[in-house]
């Protein structure tokens, strides 16, 4: 160790060695009012995500009707996802994600009216799916950019995990409970426990700091836009989380047909348990992640997470029984958490502060639009193969395009937190004593670095 560089942190040991991270919970107050309303908002959120798809398979019947949810939900989260991004680095991140989370609330609002109707209509639900999409695009850009602001360079990858763990148990909580509650009480309370789930985060988000944008921001326009993608595009390790996660969502997210699985399977009653079997799994890897703090090739993670994800997803269209389908979906849960980090990992070391919103507008395509289109997928292809045929065909070919993609973006792979010049600028803008900035002279966004995919790789 060099004079006058900083003694690395002790790490645990053993099994108290995996154990989550719990740094960014005590160094950070908006950390953990952030931590607490997300895991509140979840577990609203998932008894819509419940209701709504079974409400429309009540009223219509068809996957095909079903999977149309995730069309509609396309154009929106498209757009208002890429002017999010440009927002979040021009005003306050904490104005907002309390604007957008008011609005949410009020669409869970409609959909409780209407399922109070004597005969609930179809179109306010596919309305809302749109309406839902839109805010989430305007929210999360702003929302995922803010986590490296409020927590310090080294404790990133404990504050994705503990980031996850929290959507895990949102994740396990509101679709077991929903499951409960659609069956004997109906969709209506469902949706009524959403709105007052989103009434509590607002209340909540107001206690946040506020996050203005950086000096001299520029206001959103296309141009801006521009910009960031030319960045994403110019690094392909950050090409390849965007391009892999995108594949292996479009060909394995089936979640529009466990409805259909379930009848296919006679257990009807299983119906919750599938929405949270991922989480399950996810969870099991969260609870263990204290590893991740000592994980330096996050890129390799994604690569075998998402391989992980499709094979997982192929088997369970293999089974005719409930149980092994269960296990199999709770195994793609953990794939899925475990690329999940190395990508969140990656956009938090890597990009710069001030493009922080539009790279965040960017990822909320590449792992929002890509279950969207997954969904038509599956309800397209259920109609047309049938239920299972359509799990383990989209599973097989999750896991040969990923295989492909990190052929081509082989960088990806090969990522390592500690030698990365973008990682390393990062920390060092974040951790001044840490390393000297010239040890990674910082490049242009506008710049096309030898080796990138624009440059021909």
């Amino acid at each position: 160790m060099e004079r006058g560089e900083p003694a690395p942190p002790a790490r645990a040991t053993g099994a108290r060695g995996l154990l989550p991270d719990l740094s960014p919970w005590r160094s950070s107050r908006d950390f953990r009012l952030l931590w607490t309303q997300g895991l509140i908002t979840y577990i609203g959120a998932a008894m819509a995500l419940i209701a709504l798809p079974l409400q429309i398979k009540d009223l219509t019947g068809s996957p095909l009707a079903v999977g149309a949810m995730g069309a509609v939900e396309l154009v929106p989260l498209i757009v208002f996802g890429l002017y999010g991004g440009a927002l979040a680095d021009a005003v306050d991140r904490r104005k907002v994600i309390i604007a957008t989370e008011a609005g949410l609330g009020v669409l869970a609002a409609v959909l409780l009216v209407n399922a109070l109707l004597p005969e609930p209509l179809l179109w306010p639900l596919y309305l809302v799916a749109a309406g839902v999409a839109a805010l989430t695009g305007l929210q999360r850009p702003a929302l995922d950019s803010l986590m490296a602001r409020i927590v310090p360079h080294d404790q990133l990858p404990a504050a994705a995990a503990l980031n996850a763990l929290r959507w895990q148990a949102g994740e396990i909580a509101g679709p077991s409970l929903a499951g409960v509650v659609v069956a004997f009480a109906g969709s209506a309370p469902a949706y009524g426990i959403t709105v007052v789930t989103f009434a509590v985060s607002v209340l909540m988000c107001r206690g946040l700091g506020a996050a203005p944008p950086s000096e001299g921001a520029p206001k959103p326009s296309l141009r801006g836009l521009a910009e960031g993608a030319r960045y994403a595009w110019s690094r392909p390790v950050l090409l390849g989380t965007y391009a892999i996660d995108l594949a292996a969502m479009f060909f394995a997210f089936p979640h529009a047909i466990f409805p259909f699985l379930a009848d296919e399977l006679d257990a009807e009653w299983s119906l919750g348990l599938m929405y949270a079997a991922g989480a399950v799994g996810s969870l099991l890897i969260g609870l263990t992640s204290g590893w991740l703090s000592r994980t330096r090739r996050h890129g390799l993670l994604v690569v075998a997470g998402a391989t992980v994800w499709g094979l997982a997803i192929a088997a369970a269209g293999w089974f005719d029984s409930v149980w092994p389908v269960l296990a199999c979906l709770a195994v793609a849960g953990a794939g899925d958490m475990i690329s999940g980090l190395g990508r969140s990992t990656i956009w938090n070391q890597t990009i710069p502060e001030g493009l922080r919103g539009r790279l965040a507008g960017i990822e909320v395509l590449s792992y929002s639009v890509g279950p969207q289109l997954g969904q038509v997928r599956a309800g397209a292809m259920a109609s047309w193969t049938g239920t299972r045929a359509a799990f383990w065909s989209g599973g097989l070919a999750c896991v040969a395009s990923v295989a492909l993609l990190a052929a081509v973006l082989p960088k990806l792979i090969a990522y390592d937190a500690e030698t990365d010049p973008d990682a390393r600028r990062r920390r060092a803008e974040k951790e001044p004593s840490a390393e000297s900035p010239e040890a990674a002279p910082e490049a242009s966004p506008r710049e096309f670095p030898e080796g990138s995919p624009a440059a021909g790789t």
